[in-house]
């Protein structure tokens, strides 16, 4: 039988670079996402116009929303995984395998850092607009490998912390 509950709370691991940063970006992002739905909502009813253009940068939030959170669910050891295996493991072989895991999250971040960044010097190249409002193609773009970069060293300071035995895994005394 698994040992995790996921009403236990445990304590958040103090990485060197401080987790409110993520924290306060989702925050503005959401409040954003917030007030420009709430805006398109209330002008779409007292005008019959809709504001179909803020759905670009909805999206455009979300997925910042998106990699935010795998950030913050990385350093907090919430990110998703199947633990059927892991849970029958010894203690010393359950931490390999939660570096072997952290070490695989680690290189598809660092492929998305890199074709993320190729696709937007290609948005940049080619002068690519988005379609709503003409935008360059490219300011949306960057958020992919800029923001992989950040899953990418949370994963990274993880192993650290793993290895060094500063992190308790869920179900280690």
């Amino acid at each position: 039988m698994s040992d995790h509950d996921p009403t236990v709370v445990r304590p958040v691991p103090t990485p060197r670079v401080p987790l409110a940063i993520e924290e306060v970006l989702v925050a503005a992002t959401m409040a954003l996402v917030a007030l420009i739905t709430f805006a398109n909502v209330v002008m779409r009813y007292l005008t019959d116009v809709s504001f179909a253009f803020t759905e670009e940068y909805s999206i455009a939030l979300m997925v910042v929303l998106t990699f935010l959170g795998a950030s913050a669910a990385v350093v907090k050891d919430r990110h998703i995984r199947i633990t059927f295996v892991a849970d029958k493991l010894s203690p010393k072989n359950r931490r390999r395998a939660e570096v072997f895991s952290m070490l695989c999250m680690a290189a598809m971040y660092g492929l998305l850092v890199v074709y993320g960044a190729w696709a937007t010097w290609d948005d940049y190249r080619f002068e690519v607009t988005s379609p709503a409002l003409g935008l360059p193609q490219w300011i949306y773009t960057i958020c992919l490998p800029v923001l992989s970069a950040a899953v990418l060293g949370r994963a990274v300071g993880r192993i650290v912390r793993i290895r060094r035995g500063t992190e308790k895994l869920e179900g280690e005394a």
